[in-house]
């Protein structure tokens, strides 16, 4: 069991957009002293409220300034980039990070930005992600010339006129055959989630918001899509994400998640407006909830967010395994840092106080099931 982070990240557009930029780079730095083992980072370009709008350039700038965390989007919006160029954005990252680099990719969910891409309506964005894949894939293992063509890009190189001096070929990535391949995965029993199965991608359930039951079906369609390619699931691939408050009591812990002025009030309200729009609030609505549509954030809140204690968000940990089945990665939610002393500690106790607890029971679980 390993400790990573998710940083979708989502921050009040009324803050200053260079401070709290700044501060998600100190998260980063500070998860990379305290050993958790990777981060990936969101992709939005039409919204302030998300504000990273190039994972890539953000995540280059902690290359030299971090030393072992695996670090990639979370995710490339593949229906928004041509292929070529993120094949190439990829490989020379993976260059730079020296093999540090792990590629999530996915089909874009933000309204503004399928609008603005014009990917929204019929459009069948999971088709475009698949092509994309198998563009980038040929471009990393194929040479020159190249003539492909799809339904939605074609890559066509012909002229190798100056071949021996390199034009018309592309950079090969530092990892062979490639950077580990990633895919978000949020709707239940969802066709990202058996896409990966098949393709052998490491399943990722970013959705920290959703009712553990329907993060479960997750493993469920992943497994259909390996015993499809006559591969085993391997637990250990999956990651699991979840918002985790970690304070040296409960109710400090409790205070801080329902603050309401404060990053979790903002991060809740936020994702409801969301789902709320799109008829997917019963999917984040506590157990036996009677109207998804009328719950407050503070109800969401309580109940979906890992807080208390050391000891308490171990219990809560072990719980939520105990939903989902076996995972081999918690994927913690970075938020805003509203109180910087506050939030380096909560990133310190999980890391030194409840993921040792948690791993050791967890792989404890996992030994005695073999």
């Amino acid at each position: 069991m390993r400790l990573g982070m998710f940083m979708q990240p989502v921050h009040d557009p009324k803050h200053d957009l260079t401070k709290v930029l700044a501060d998600d780079r100190e998260t980063v730095i500070l998860a990379d002293k305290l050993g958790y083992h990777e981060i990936w980072v969101g992709e939005h370009t039409a919204a302030t409220s998300e504000p990273i709008t190039d994972p890539i350039v953000f995540l280059a700038t902690l290359i030299g300034e971090t030393k072992q965390i695996k670090m990639g989007p979370g995710v490339y919006c593949l229906p928004h980039h041509h292929p070529a160029q993120l094949a190439g954005q990829a490989a020379l990252f993976d260059h730079l990070s020296q093999g540090r680099f792990q590629m999530g990719v996915g089909n874009g969910s933000l309204s503004s930005d399928v609008e603005l891409f014009e990917v929204g309506g019929d459009t069948d964005r999971g088709a475009m992600v698949r092509e994309s894949i198998e563009h980038i894939l040929a471009i990393w293992d194929g040479e020159p010339p190249y003539t492909r063509e799809g339904g939605f890009w074609n890559i066509k190189i012909e002229d190798m006129g100056r071949a021996e001096y390199g034009v018309g070929a592309f950079i090969k990535p530092f990892q062979k055959p490639h950077p580990p391949i990633a895919i978000s995965i949020m709707s239940p029993s969802s066709g990202s989630a058996r896409m990966a199965g098949e393709h052998g991608w490491i399943p990722i359930s970013g959705a920290a918001f959703l009712h553990p039951r329907y993060t479960a079906s997750h493993w469920a369609a992943y497994a259909e899509g390996c015993e499809k390619a006559g591969r085993k699931p391997d637990p250990d691939i999956w990651r699991v994400s979840r918002s985790i408050i970690v304070a040296p009591s409960d109710q400090e812990a409790h205070d801080y998640i329902m603050n309401p002025d404060g990053p979790l009030s903002f991060w809740f309200r936020y994702l409801l407006s969301s789902l709320r729009a799109r008829g997917l609030a019963k999917f984040v609505a506590p157990e036996g909830h009677p109207d998804p549509d009328a719950m407050t954030w503070q109800e969401v809140a309580e109940y979906q967010v890992a807080w208390g204690s050391p000891a308490t968000v171990v219990d809560k940990l072990v719980a939520l395994r105990d939903l989902t089945g076996p995972f081999g990665v918690l994927t913690a939610m970075a938020h805003e840092w509203d109180d910087p002393a506050f939030c380096r500690r909560t990133m310190t106790l999980l890391a030194e106080e409840v993921m040792p607890v948690f791993a050791q029971h967890a792989d404890g679980v996992a030994s005695a099931a073999e």
